[in-house]
């Protein structure tokens, strides 16, 4: 993640296997649609849609991990110096915080078949997102992580 230093914890945000084989789907309507054209465009294009879903799901899944430099979700970054306390939510806790309890001005980035989030406090007083809220697949693993880089003497 980092060229300045060892990245501290990663991981990518893969989309669940149910979720390819949903996508399954597209296969026979992909046929229901071009099959009155010929079978075989039919059977051809519903083999492109279904490659096409799982292209897309697989090349927009984002990495979400914290090193030397800070908190990287996707294309975006907290710097170390502006990370806050982490807070990691699963089950109710985690479901009104994507919802009920979230703030508008905070920056999110989450996945649906992603259960648990990771809160970080934003502590750069120019910034007008007041936290992040992150999906994760181990939130107390990445709430630890970011917790040992803040706390790292830095050079």
């Amino acid at each position: 993640m980092a060229d300045n230093g060892a990245v501290t914890y990663r991981e990518r945000l893969w989309p669940t296997p149910w979720l390819l084989i949903a996508c399954l789907l597209l296969i026979p309507a992909g046929i229901l649609v071009f099959a009155p054209i010929q079978l075989l465009a039919g059977i051809i294009g519903g083999l492109a849609l279904y490659a096409i879903a799982v292209a897309w799901l697989l090349g927009s899944s984002p990495a979400v991990g914290i090193d030397a430099t800070g908190l990287r979700a996707g294309r975006a970054l907290l710097p170390l110096e502006h990370v806050g306390e982490a807070t990691p939510l699963t089950g109710a806790a985690a479901v009104e915080a994507r919802g009920t309890g979230l703030d508008a001005r905070a920056f999110t980035l989450f996945r649906g078949w992603v259960p648990g989030v990771v809160r970080v406090e934003n502590t750069d007083p120019d910034d007008p997102a007041p936290y992040w809220l992150v999906s994760s697949k181990r939130p107390a693993a990445l709430a630890e992580a970011i917790r040992g880089a803040v706390a790292a003497p830095r050079s």
